[in-house]
């Protein structure tokens, strides 16, 4: 199966999967960060639709001092990270996604990613732009960064399709499971 027929068939899924399973117990993802990453700069996105909602989440980092930024589409398919709190006005891009205004530019040394689809050797399906992938690519020329994906259970598939560009994931934590 393509990528965009993939991609539409799982998102279907994932909008009708339970609500009350839409949640990912986050306490082991914060020992995750704390014990891997030494730098507090995480990289987060804003949940739309059906994503797993990272509120919860970002509201504990904030918490625990971390420092949080969303991404920010720009020019020639590149992404950059702005520092945002929960006082920050966010503004909706072409595609529907909320970003912070570009005040504080930020370096993550962790990514939580959406993910359309996921395989068991930690290949994501993202959206289709590559976004995450070109910005990845950019960062690790550069310092590690830390990927991890949020999926749900139901998202998970025999194999994702990938070319040389995708980029694996360090762990995908879904509400069943931490695939590492």
């Amino acid at each position: 199966m393509k990528k965009t027929q993939l991609r539409k068939k799982i998102l279907k899924k994932r909008k009708y999967f339970n609500i009350k399973d839409k949640e990912i117990n986050f306490s082991k993802l914060i020992k995750l960060l704390k014990r891997e990453v030494s730098s507090k700069k995480i990289g987060i996105y804003y949940p739309i639709g059906s994503e797993v909602s990272t509120i919860s989440l970002i509201k504990n980092l904030r918490n625990k001092k971390y420092i949080i930024s969303l991404p920010v589409l720009e020019k020639n398919f590149k992404m950059s990270f702005y520092e945002w709190n929960e006082n920050s006005s966010l503004k909706i891009n072409n595609f529907g996604i909320p970003e912070p205004f570009k005040l504080k530019k930020i370096t993550p040394s962790a990514l939580i990613i959406p993910t359309v689809a996921f395989d068991a050797n930690l290949n994501r399906l993202g959206y289709g732009g590559g976004f995450y992938d070109r910005f990845i690519n950019k960062i690790e020329k550069s310092k590690k960064i830390l990927k991890i994906g949020l999926a749900l259970s139901c998202q998970k598939i025999n194999k994702v399709p990938t070319n040389k560009f995708d980029k694996k994931m360090n762990y995908i934590f879904t509400e069943n499971k931490v695939y590492k």
